[in-house]
């Protein structure tokens, strides 16, 4: 059996930081319902549309493993339905704008009085505060979370990352609340409130930046290497490059081909246990007992010679030659790997962190897969659904309608017509 089966998710998500959180919860068994509007649904269907009249890559690689229903909330019957999954249901997922649900006449007090056992999870911008009523996209999360100011070089703006750390990595922390109260649940027999603000989880993923902050107040970080270059430090925490910001230096050194490949770089970390490997390796068994490159607080001040002479070395090998002649030696180091290097990765492909799903109108492409591997629940990945596809198998299954319900709640406009595709 999955690890959640047996779990209803009434997901009212949309666009990514919500789809996250509710995919990651059907990829490990749960039963999602995705909730879109008729004819409409989830605005990312079409959005970055690589392929006319199919749903776009962005919709598709966020809803693995769901079912959707097409109601109309406005119907009268249409909200009749919704409270009928709201009672059905053990969670309540949205990321809606602040007050949204609300206006939809679902406040958690009548949630609360139609379901007292369900849990209601949201994902918000901002928490409590002077910005709780302000709309928040992926980049905002990252500027407002702290990572942008601490992203980047030190003589260059700030930068956001490609990473998605605001809207993915805040449905990964509303994941782990949602199943943190359905095990209180099965102790308390209640449901509660579960939220998660992007600027809080961005902070989160931020916070040895805000340990370097409370350090700043007491000298200056050694372990930048503007520390080493003898540039002073200001009030904040600066951005520091390629720095490791672990204590242990590293940097991004070209490797060969990097005139064309702009991938072609290694990251390299010059750490104190295999030093005296490193200067073997790049011609400089010297370094072993000069006191100028000894010691860690010798070599601080010499950073950037040091990195460029290691970089004489990598360059004439390739980014996969310098990592198994340093792995062979312990010695820490990770090559730039492009996406277009992971999409064809056999390991990755294997273990189902990358895989590839057929869809009916676009065909297949690839996907990232669970990344959390459950030894007795090992993650299948289904295609996302076509909007409406389930409409009349969850009215039936989960509402328990019959023939005349399911044509009375089309008749009277409550719930949309499926896709072509999924009528089909």
């Amino acid at each position: 059996m999955k690890a959640l089966e047996g779990v209803r998710i009434l997901d009212f998500t949309h666009v990514q930081s919500g789809p996250t959180c509710t995919q990651l919860l059907a990829w490990l068994g749960a039963d999602v319902i995705k909730v879109e509007r008729p004819g409409i649904g989830d605005i990312t269907r079409g959005q970055l549309r690589d392929v006319p009249d199919a749903d776009s890559l962005y919709f598709t690689m966020l809803n693995h493993n769901k079912r959707s229903i097409t109601i109309d909330g406005k119907n009268p019957k249409g909200k009749e339905i919704l409270e009928g999954l709201v009672k059905a249901c053990d969670v309540m997922v949205e990321n809606f704008a602040p007050g949204a649900l609300d206006r939809m006449g679902f406040t958690w007090e009548h949630i609360q009085a139609l379901n007292p056992k369900i849990i209601l999870a949201s994902i918000k911008g901002f928490g409590p505060g002077p910005y709780e009523d302000c709309k928040v996209y992926e980049n905002v999360a990252q500027c407002t979370g702290g990572s942008a100011s601490t992203t980047g070089f030190r003589d260059g703006p700030p930068l956001v990352t490609g990473a998605q750390i605001g809207d993915s990595g805040t449905g990964l922390h509303l994941a782990l609340g949602i199943v943190a109260a359905l095990y209180q649940r099965t102790k308390s027999g209640r449901g509660q409130r579960v939220t998660a603000a992007m600027q809080d989880g961005v902070l989160n993923l931020c916070r040895v930046k805000m340990r370097d902050q409370q350090r700043l107040t007491r000298g200056p970080l050694a372990e930048y290497s503007q520390h080493g270059e003898g540039i002073p430090f200001g009030s904040a925490v600066p951005r520091s490059g390629n720095d490791s910001g672990g204590g242990q230096p590293g940097w991004i050194l070209k490797c060969k081909g990097w005139e064309t490949d702009p991938n072609a770089y290694i990251y390299f970390i010059t750490q104190a246990p295999v030093w005296k490997a490193i200067c073997d390796m790049i011609g400089k068994p010297e370094w072993k007992t000069d006191p100028d490159f000894a010691t860690p607080n010798a070599r601080l001040p010499r950073l950037r010679l040091i990195f460029d002479t290691i970089e004489e070395w990598t360059m004439t090998k390739t980014k996969f030659e310098v990592m198994d002649l340093c792995n062979q030696a312990d010695i820490p180091c990770g090559p730039i790997l492009s996406m277009e290097e992971l999409a064809e990765e056999p390991s990755l492909r294997e273990t189902g962190t990358i895989v590839e799903v057929d869809h009916p109108t676009r065909g297949p492409y690839l996907s990232v897969g669970n990344p959390i591997k459950l030894s007795d629940s090992p993650s299948e990945v289904w295609r996302s659904p076509l909007l409406g596809e389930h409409t009349e198998e969850i009215l039936r299954d989960v509402l328990n309608l019959d023939d005349e319900g399911v044509a009375e709640a089309r008749e009277s406009g409550a719930i949309g017509e499926p896709s072509r595709e999924a009528a089909e």
